[in-house]
């Protein structure tokens, strides 16, 4: 396989929801083409920000289909396929790979709490059972276990299909060892927008972003410049849109990115349950940053 080359600004997408909760396709055309037109360099469907666990088998590979034909090849189309049952993330990312993705994205089981041992069965059953790229996903605060570094380090070194990882564990710590121990080319994306343009200072590949929801085009830039090493640059950016990528995580992700989002005009503010609106002081200040920005 060759090297999976993506890097940069990669935007989580939301799901729109119509006000009878059905999936908002027009809405959610219209912001795929906003960002690819914005610079983004990458789009992560069905994803923690895309509402998947409440997404059903068949709006999942909705999503999926309608990406990839929409995107048509120009930027990368990563599907979030995990599951904490090893034989659905199969299902799963098999059936991506046949709607055409260019990579899947696997959380680590949650609930569950697998040992190292079963982290690792689980990720190189997937990465057995098909031939796209699969980025890893750590996301402890959600999933209820990690994803060690040293689970990650075998995995890399073993599949040549598993090509990176979406460190968002929110411990630098733990994405410095990455950074230091990875085998070439296997690439490191933060999951925290708020420390992304550190870890790509320090030689990592970008972010798979919320923020980039709301800004993308200055949250592209700020991967650049991160990325090029433009200290400058990156401070102004980090520092202009630091407060927003607070806000953005206010409350439960993506309820304050779909309040934004809706702000601006761009989708209803729709949420499937157990996602539900903001207390509105939260929602104020979503508002107020919004509006400091110019952006509404």
């Amino acid at each position: 396989m060759k090297e999976f080359s993506l890097r940069g600004s990669i935007v989580a997408i939301v799901t729109p929801f119509k006000l009878n909760g059905e999936i908002d396709f027009e809405a959610y055309d219209r912001l795929v083409e906003w960002y690819i037109q914005e610079g983004t360099d990458g789009i992560v469907v069905c994803g923690t920000t895309g509402e998947t666990p409440a997404l059903n088998a068949d709006e999942d590979a909705q999503m999926i289909e309608r990406t990839v034909k929409l995107v048509n090849g120009r930027v990368t189309v990563i599907a979030g396929t995990g599951s904490n049952s090893t034989e659905e993330c199969i299902k799963y990312s098999q059936k991506a790979q046949d709607l055409g993705v260019d990579a899947v994205l696997v959380v680590g089981p949650y609930y569950n709490k697998p040992t190292d041992k079963g982290m690792y069965m689980h990720f190189s059953k997937v990465a057995q059972s098909i031939d796209i790229p699969v980025v890893l996903y750590n996301v402890p605060s959600r999933t209820g276990s990690k994803i060690s570094v040293d689970v990650v380090l075998k995995l890399a070194d073993e599949f040549e299909n598993i090509v990176g990882i979406k460190e968002a564990s929110g411990d630098l710590g733990v994405a410095t060892a990455l950074l230091e121990k990875r085998p070439q080319g296997f690439k490191i994306y933060s999951g925290d927008d708020f420390l992304s343009p550190t870890m790509n200072l320090l030689g990592a590949d970008g972010c798979i972003s919320v923020a980039a929801n709301v800004v993308p085009l200055d949250f592209k830039r700020l991967m650049d410049a991160s990325m090029n090493g433009d200290v400058v640059l990156t401070r102004e950016l980090f520092f202009k849109y630091q407060e927003l990528m607070d806000v953005m995580f206010i409350e439960s992700n993506p309820m304050p990115v779909k309040a934004a989002l809706a702000m601006m005009g761009k989708i209803q503010e729709v949420y499937r349950s157990p996602m539900c609106p903001m207390e509105e002081g939260n929602r104020q200040k979503v508002e107020q940053k919004l509006k400091e920005l110019g952006i509404i």
